[in-house]
This record gives C-alpha cells, sequence and structure tokens, in this order.
C-alpha cells in the first residue's frame, strides 16, 4: 500500500513506486570484509558456511564474545556477522543460542573496532522479523543511538541501518525518537558520506511515519539538508529528500521550517524542470503548505507559480495532475477574510 502523508484531515497520498522505491533497504551491512586474526580462523568459518549445520560453530563463537580477550571478540563478532549476513536460517540460531545479549553489550565498547563490529553483527541479526523483538528488548536502542554519534564512520552507517530495521516495528518507532536517535541521523543526513546520506534518510523516512518524531526532525533542523538535496538535480538525493520532506511537513513545525529554509522556490524549480516524479512530490508537497497556511498560500502565489502548475495540472502524471489542479484552485481564491483566521503557519 501506498504511505499516507499528512495528519488527518490532510492525506497526501504518494503511490509505492513513488515513495518507498526510492530508498535503499539496508539488506544487510556492506562493509568491506573484516581483517581475521588468523587464517585458521578464516577457514574454519568458510568451512563452516558452506556446512549445513554450523550450530557447534556458532556455541563456540558465542562463548568468546564474552572471551576477556578483545581480539577473540572481534573475531567472533566478524565471525557472526559473516554467518548471518546473507542465510537468514543462520540469523535465527544465532539469535535463539543466545548472541544478541553479547553482541549488544559490544557496541557499548570503549574499543571503536569492537564496537562497529558488535553493531555490524546485530544490523544482520535485525535482517529476521522474529529478531526485531529481542533485539529491542535486549536494550540495543540506546547503544546503537550512541554509535550512531560516536562511532567509526561505518558503525554509524550500520547503526543507522539497524535502527531502521528495528523502526520496521510500530511500537519501536517512538522508542528510537526518545532514544535521542533523530538528531544523530539529522547530522549523519549532513556529515555523512554518500551511503551515510542514503542510510540517514532511509531510516528518517520510517521513523517519521510517528507525529512526534516529525516534530523531533524539524526540530533537529532536518529541513535544511533536505531543501538542499532538492535544489541539487544532479544528486541521486531529489527523490529520497522530498519523501521525507512530505512526511516532516505533516506537523506544523516542519512546516515552518520548511519556508523558513527556502523550501517554497526550490519546490517550485522542482514543478518546473523535475522528472515525472519529482513534479508529482514538489505538487504535493506546495499542496501541504497551502492548505495549512493562508500566509504560506500568498508566498507561494507571489513565486510565480500558477503558470508551471497550470502545466502541470495538463501535461503531468494523474495525480500531479489532481494535485495541480487543487493547488491552482486554491492559490486563486482570495487570501483575505476568513480564510485568515485558519493560518496555522
Amino acid at each position: 500500500m501506498g504511505r499516507t502523508f499528512g495528519e488527518r484531515g490532510h492525506s497526501i497520498k504518494v503511490v509505492d513506486a513513488s515513495s518507498s522505491s526510492a530508498f535503499s533497504d539496508c539488506d544487510s551491512d556492506r562493509s568491506g570484509e573484516f581483517p581475521t586474526a588468523s587464517s585458521n580462523g578464516s577457514r574454519q568459518l568458510w568451512l563452516s558456511c558452506a556446512a549445513d549445520n554450523p550450530d557447534d560453530l556458532i556455541h563456540s563463537l558465542i562463548s568468546d564474545l564474552d572471551d576477556a580477550s578483545a581480539e577473540k571478540q572481534k573475531q567472533a563478532a566478524m565471525e557472526i556477522r559473516l554467518l548471518a549476513k546473507n542465510n537468514s536460517e543462520n540469523r535465527l540460531k544465532i539469535a535463539r543460542a543466545g548472541a544478541i545479549q553479547p553482541l549488544v553489550a559490544l557496541i557499548s565498547s570503549p574499543d571503536p573496532q569492537l564496537q562497529e563490529y558488535g553493531v555490524t553483527a546485530i544490523l544482520n541479526l535485525s535482517l529476521c522479523d522474529e529478531n526485531k523483538e529481542p533485539i529491542a528488548s535486549s536494550g540495543a536502542i540506546k547503544p546503537l543511538v550512541r554509535a550512531l554519534k560516536t562511532g567509526t564512520p561505518t558503525a554509524k552507517e550500520n547503526a543507522a541501518c539497524a535502527l531502521l530495521r528495528l523502526s520496521q516495528l510500530e511500537d519501536h518507532k517512538v522508542l528510537i525518537g526518545r532514544s535521542g536517535a533523530i538528531p544523530c541521523l539529522v547530522e549523519l543526513l549532513e556529515t555523512g558520506g554518500i551511503r551515510g546520506k542514503k542510510d540517514a534518510s532511509t531510516a528518517l523516512y520510517s521513523l517519521c511515519s510517528a507525529r512526534e518524531n516529525k516534530v523531533r526532525a524539524a526540530q533537529a533542523g532536518i529541513m535544511k539538508p533536505l531543501v538542499e538535496f532538492m535544489a541539487d538535480l544532479g544528486s541521486n538525493m531529489v527523490d529520497k529528500s522530498a519523501c521525507v520532506v512530505s512526511l516532516v511537513s505533516g506537523v506544523a513545525e516542519g512546516r515552518a521550517a520548511l519556508v523558513e529554509e527556502g523550501g517554497i522556490p526550490v519546490l517550485l524549480e522542482l514543478v518546473e524542470t523535475g522528472t515525472q516524479r519529482q513534479k508529482e512530490f514538489a505538487a504535493a508537497i506546495l499542496l501541504q503548505l497551502c492548505e495549512e497556511s493562508v500566509v504560506h498560500r500568498t508566498m507561494v502565489a507571489r513565486e510565480g507559480a500558477i503558470p508551471p502548475l497550470v502545466a502541470l495540472s495538463q501535461s503531468g502524471t494523474s495525480r500531479a495532475k489532481i494535485k495541480a489542479e487543487a493547488l491552482v484552485k486554491l492559490l486563486r481564491q482570495p487570501r483575505s477574510g476568513n480564510a485568515a483566521s485558519r493560518d496555522s503557519i
């Protein structure tokens, strides 16, 4: 089903092909292979991956996670991560054998490499739906947020992905937001590499389906980087950014921040020069702004919005035509009298 953007009474629905497909799904960690403590360990892992029953190795590795030697812990976490990376059956076996709690403990390690290994192993275990609740119940959310804030670049990216996976359970969205993840994800969106930006936007897209997280995102300054990405038509972040803007604009704080960061002219540029999907996104977001605020409606009209919107209503996708027609009708209404009392800027 498509996701409905906006609050009650002001829904703006974008079909799946135009929203969720814009995001990566963090299907598994994309880290480079970790260095191993010994060639014998690597050979043991290779043999176990090829075997039908790696149960004995799994129990041995979990035992090593509690070892006093940091090197043994790193080796065990690395091998668990690889066992779980592309094998759904192993993910269940590893979790059921008791790996989650010691791996969560590694995420709190002061050793950056050990923390990274723990984060990455938890990410791969979280790809199994049955493991999401046990991971969250083991206290993983706050350590993942700390890793997102202070970890290595790889730890930050994989922590964002792990939080995304956990947020796919509705009850976890609010817990993650209340644990301080939103500002950290916004920072990763601003300062991360290409993969980090994508992972952060995907996690924020999931978390901001919860209303209180939309407010948190707006207060954390999310609109600044999103508007900048939407203005860069040559980047691959335009569609992702527009999806998140649509969600966060469902609250007054988000709409105000979008306007404050210069979002209106950027959205109108998308209406004129973007792809068909981007034009649809932009028209939907502008409609949100104008439905909720006479002041915003006036600002949009003064930017010369009506001609490109009329053109879109004639040549856009079916959904873009509907949004553009509704928006033109709003912009042509008188902007005084009782309408002003409905302004919610």
